[in-house]
């Protein structure tokens, strides 16, 4: 468990939750946001996210144990939703994070997801059986023609590590695409709501310029 940044608040300064329910990379998210200048509260109380200004999601593992670990946390979903959908807070979903948003994962069977963006999460399938699975390593972001102006997302270079990948139902939401043998989805975005598949954690430059524009993103 990571210790809880002090919530004092000051006009000056946001507070950034980063939803701890166990998830692999939290420290590491953690870390990343803090280089990135955020003022980070690192959390698993329902009422601190409904008090936050931005929220992350981290995730790493299978989207059922994800799933299962955030629902376990009582309130916490019902938290998210409130502060993201009717209180318009800005989100960011990284890896599994970001899988979460769909409507379910096939990942040890179908475990439904929090329903954000229409989607689902698949095992990546390339046609090439050379193509190795996982995802692994560096690989590039490139902004789809209708997210060119998004102010988060930008072309680069990021690290991936995934085995499965997004679906989206409706092309509007995807905001940047990468290529494993096939495209894959690296960015979803609606509204005041985004995800990434890559890790900006361990994207080095590309990772926290990712992250300092989410912290300086007006929805």
């Amino acid at each position: 468990m990571v210790a809880q940044t002090d919530l004092r608040k000051t006009n000056m300064t946001e507070i950034v939750a980063l939803v701890d329910y166990g998830a692999g990379n939290l420290h590491s998210v953690h870390n990343a946001l803090k280089a990135a200048g955020a003022n980070v509260a690192v959390t698993a109380d329902p009422n601190v996210v409904r008090a936050a200004d931005r929220i992350v999601l981290p995730g790493v593992g299978s989207f059922k144990a994800c799933a299962e670990g955030l629902h376990s946390i009582a309130g916490m979903v019902e938290a998210m939703t409130e502060r993201v959908h009717i209180g318009g807070a800005p989100f960011l979903g990284i890896c599994v994070g970001m899988q979460l948003l769909g409507d379910r994962g096939l990942e040890h069977g179908t475990t439904p997801g929090l329903g954000w963006i229409p989607g689902e999460v698949r095992l990546i399938k390339p046609a090439d059986p050379a193509i190795k699975i996982p995802h692994m390593g560096w690989n590039d972001v490139a902004p789809l023609p209708h997210a060119k102006d998004h102010a988060v997302i930008e072309e680069g270079e990021a690290y991936f590590l995934h085995s499965y990948h997004f679906a989206a139902k409706n092309p509007s939401d995807i905001a940047a695409m990468t290529d494993h043998g096939e495209g894959l989805v690296a960015a979803i975005a609606r509204e005041n709501i985004l995800g990434v598949q890559y890790h900006p954690e361990k994207s080095q430059t590309y990772g926290l310029a990712t992250l300092t524009r989410f912290l300086e993103w007006k929805v």
